[in-house]
């Protein structure tokens, strides 16, 4: 009989003294019932209820655990994830270290559990709001929780100047938690350059970054690389651009890059899943890269991005993937909750 893969090794997170597997879990889309992914509701398969999303967190954590992930991401926002983490862990009775566990604050989620909300989340980038979701997160997620990230920061939030908000970060940092941001929009990049500068003390504040980057939206990849150069750790989300970058992406409009996937994908033995987050794990800057799988087959088969031997080849080709960020960003303001 054959053995099975060996989990790969956990690597620090910039120079943060955090490890984490390549592959992390996010829990954007098992933590409420709503969420943008193309098929998410047919995913849940009508079972919507807080103990059905509870189940099936459950179910996908304890897959993700098995093949071998070490990451697991949550967010204030993302309805009940965080509890829904926090109960998985203490089941499994994973203890501080044994794998890192971050979640964001800056969102409130407001869709009370309906999917036709008109309003899902609102955002809040202010020390009043830190001190709201902070005490919430640590109560759950305890002394678990290593990295506490800013959540989808743009070029306009004050989270980058507000100098009471900064000192308080910084005051939760010299306590031991590791402070990072996510960032979001066709100025990542911008952003990314500026958190890098930001100074408290003399030390700079954020040890890590969460952005976007992807086949189809790549324009953050010379900052990513910079702030890597720094120290600061790299976590890529939305790899998969919220499924277009999956089979399930069936738009006329996308029919050439549809099939040039599916030739990379066939050449190297993949599924477009696996290729688009092998894709990331081929760039020497990203440190993470999450899954947001809604179940254990989706999970699975982003996993095997970590068999993947990605090429020159595949590098050469998919890179004509690449959209203008402004227009990339303008569809997926456009994606609906489902």
């Amino acid at each position: 009989m054959t053995a099975p893969p060996a989990h790969p090794p956990r690597r620090e997170l910039g120079t943060t003294g955090l490890a984490a597997s390549p592959i992390a879990l996010g829990l954007a889309a098992l933590g409420r019932p709503g969420y943008i992914n193309l098929g998410h509701g047919d995913d849940l398969e009508g079972e919507r209820g807080v103990a059905d999303l509870r189940a099936r967190a459950h179910e996908v954590l304890d897959a993700a655990w098995a093949g071998g992930v070490r990451a697991f991401d949550a967010a204030r926002s993302y309805g009940r994830a965080e509890e829904f983490l926090a109960s998985w862990l203490a089941r499994r009775g994973i203890a501080p270290g044994d794998a890192l566990v971050s979640s964001k604050w800056g969102y409130t989620y407001t869709a009370d559990w309906r999917v036709d909300a008109e309003t899902h989340e609102v955002k809040e980038h202010s020390l009043d709001a830190l001190r709201r979701q902070w005490p919430t997160s640590r109560a759950l997620l305890g002394d678990r929780l290593g990295l506490y990230q800013v959540h989808s920061v743009t070029p306009d939030s004050p989270a980058l100047d507000d100098a009471a908000l900064l000192a308080e970060l910084a005051a939760l940092r010299r306590g031991g938690l590791r402070i990072g941001l996510s960032t979001s929009g066709p100025r990542q990049g911008e952003v990314i350059e500026r958190a890098a500068g930001v100074r408290v003390d003399g030390e700079r504040l954020f040890d890590a970054v969460q952005a976007t980057w992807n086949l189809l939206e790549p324009s953050a990849g010379p900052a990513l690389a910079a702030a890597r150069d720094t120290g600061m750790g790299v976590i890529v989300k939305e790899a998969l651009a919220n499924g277009r970058l999956t089979d399930r992406n069936r738009d006329d409009d996308f029919a050439k890059q549809r099939a040039l996937l599916a030739r990379e994908a066939e050449r190297l033995g993949a599924t477009v899943d696996a290729l688009a987050l092998a894709a990331v794990l081929a760039q020497p800057w990203a440190d993470v890269v999450l899954s947001g799988a809604t179940t254990v087959a989706q999970l699975r088969s982003n996993l095997r991005a970590l068999e993947i031997g990605w090429d020159e080849q595949a590098a050469t080709a998919l890179a004509a993937l690449a959209e203008p960020a402004e227009a990339y960003w303008r569809r997926r303001a456009g994606m609906p909750w489902t």
